[in-house]
């Protein structure tokens, strides 16, 4: 009897269990209900679902990848998250809540017309596509590791790959908050139960101490990758959670402005403590396996324990990378059928189609974020080189609240085309590298670029309807 697969068999079914009553909560034929569940989440439910979304891939597996190859400061990549949700919940949370719009390009263009719009589009469905995708790669890893004699590294992430497209179409944003209860739960226990058996397998941190090479200060809570990689985490962080669509799209979902603010700060409270657990995982595999592939470090110390805590400690997860990658396939899809197929191609879609074209939008953007998934590697590195582009929509929503005398008709365009300039020169001309990573460079370039714009630019964004009063006549459905 294969225990591990049992495990993974009951979660599997408790998921599409969760989704098959998640989609009696959405309204047939109802967009809204698909997308935003009605905008009826409560503020545990957008706790949960804003931790899941956080703690994926890149939360776990990719933490405890950094943590083997320099040691314990790897896990200020969750706290760098948390300190981002919590922003959300303190500054912008409330304001996105009463803005009763579904997408950022919606906003954008309501102040800075269809050419921001356009922008903000592509760059976001191209962020969310890539950092989907790692948690394919993530996913892969996992049950080659649980069930080696079953999955491949590749027929693993085809198993994650229709498991996370089957929930997210099945039961839209609703799906994603209710398995979140269960996903966030899940991992807690197992990673929690995990790392006390793992040190004390190896005969507890002392020992774990003796045995590490000496060159990298592994069991140092900073050294191991230096304030300046931490701070980069942290700014990427904040400023990707104000203006991601995944992210932003829980605030759009909540109950009211109230629920919506709570939730943010808890989910963010939520997600301190997992990344050190993880960091502390993969230096204990540094010892007990010094030369696997840093990937497989976090699974393979995983299932050197006994069959019953291994089961639900790699299910636990792979419940992370569930999480993750259903807010992203959907919040990638409400893009497309909102801001693409709804806005360009057809105006005039009913309600019953729209939906339709939402759900096989998931699909399809499943289907790409697989075959893009065989190509990465390096799952921290790669996910915050990409969300550094979020910097020219958060340093615009904030002028766009807070200070709009300073907006411009060009403002946002003028920025999103600067950050993308940015971060294309960043990857093909190390001579731009005069700083430790882009998010820095983003913030000296985008907020150059929309200063320059007020002074350049006469043309005034309309304001005569405010922000805070909503775009009500142009939300979604």
């Amino acid at each position: 009897m294969n225990l591990q697969l049992i495990i993974v068999t009951v979660y599997i079914v408790a998921l599409f269990a969760i989704s098959a009553y998640a989609k009696k909560l959405t309204q047939k034929g109802n967009a809204e209900s698909f997308i935003l569940a009605g905008r009826q989440l409560t503020a545990p439910l957008v706790a949960v679902t804003v931790t899941g979304l956080a703690i994926g891939g890149a939360s776990t597996i990719g933490v405890a990848e950094n943590a083997y190859k320099h040691g314990l400061a790897a896990g200020w990549y969750n706290v760098a998250w948390g300190i981002g949700a919590i922003c959300v919940g303190l500054i912008s949370a409330k304001k996105y809540r009463s803005l009763n719009v579904s997408t950022m390009p919606e906003l954008f263009e309501k102040y800075y017309g269809s050419t921001a719009r356009v922008l903000t589009v592509i760059s976001q469905i191209v962020v969310m596509v890539a950092i989907a995708s790692l948690q394919y790669l993530a996913g892969g890893a996992i049950l080659a590791s649980l069930l080696p004699d079953i999955f491949s590294m590749k027929t693993g992430m085809i198993m994650s790959a229709v498991v996370f497209v089957g929930i997210t179409f099945i039961g839209g944003m609703w799906s994603a908050g209710l398995s979140n209860v269960l996903n966030v739960t899940l991992i807690y226990i197992g990673i929690i139960m995990a790392s006390i058996v793992s040190v004390n397998s190896l005969g507890g941190i002392d020992a774990i101490t003796m045995n590490l090479p000496t060159e990298v200060p592994y069991m140092h809570i900073v050294d191991g990758l230096g304030w300046a990689t931490i701070i980069a985490w942290i700014v990427v962080m904040a400023t990707q959670s104000q203006s991601l669509q995944a992210v932003v799209q829980i605030s759009f979902s909540a109950k009211d402005e109230n629920h919506a603010k709570r939730g943010f700060i808890l989910g963010g409270l939520l997600m301190l403590p997992v990344g050190f657990l993880s960091a502390i995982m993969g230096i204990a595999a540094k010892v007990a396996y010094p030369d696997i592939n840093a990937t497989m470090a976090l699974p393979q110390m995983i299932m050197s324990l006994n069959p019953l805590l291994s089961g639900v400690t790699l299910a636990a997860l792979w419940a992370a990378d569930v999480s993750t990658a259903c807010n992203l396939l959907l919040g990638t899809s409400t893009l497309f059928s909102q801001d693409i197929y709804k806005k360009y191609i057809n105006p005039q879609v009913d309600d019953n189609k729209f939906a339709k074209v939402t759900k096989m939008t998931v699909i399809v953007i499943g289907i790409l974020t697989f075959f893009l998934s065989l190509t990465v590697v390096g799952i921290l590195k790669t996910l915050t080189i990409a969300l550094s582009l979020m910097t020219a929509f958060t340093l615009t929503f904030f002028f766009t609240i807070y200070k709009p005398s300073m907006c411009r008709k060009s403002s946002a365009s003028n920025t999103i085309i600067a950050g993308i300039i940015v971060l294309v020169l960043w990857n093909i001309a190390p001579a731009t590298h005069v700083v430790s990573h882009p998010i820095y460079l983003e913030w000296i370039v985008c907020p150059v670029v929309f200063l320059l714009t007020a002074l350049i630019d006469q043309r005034t964004i309309d304001i005569s309807e405010t922000v805070n009063e909503g775009a009500k006549n142009n939300a979604i459905l």
